[in-house]
């Protein structure tokens, strides 16, 4: 659990994803959109990676990927970056992580 959370507060915007996970990408894609440069963590090509996702698991991640943190925050995972962007604060949340600049 405490490497999870090391790994997501290193950078504005972490994603752990799988490589061969549909819903990753498009989430990957998703903050990309904004012009933010997500760090990304594919667990199946990890050599923890099978660690990594049972403590997101743990953490409340079901399914375990993707898991997105923003701002050092765990954020959850496609169903809560959906609907902040759908609700139109996806943005202002990676204007405030200064993953993005406006």
């Amino acid at each position: 659990m405490e490497t999870v959370r090391k790994l997501g507060s290193e950078k504005p915007v972490v994603i752990f994803s799988k490589s061969n996970c549909c819903i990753s990408h498009a989430i990957k894609i998703l903050i990309s959109s904004f012009g933010a440069n997500p760090t990304v963590y594919e667990l199946d090509q990890l050599p923890k990676g099978r660690e990594v996702e049972n403590a997101l698991l743990t953490l409340g991640c079901n399914p375990s990927v993707p898991a997105v943190f923003i701002g050092k925050i765990f954020v959850g995972g496609s169903n809560e970056v959906m609907s902040l962007n759908v609700k139109g604060k996806l943005k202002p949340l990676l204007i405030e992580a200064n993953a993005i600049w406006m």
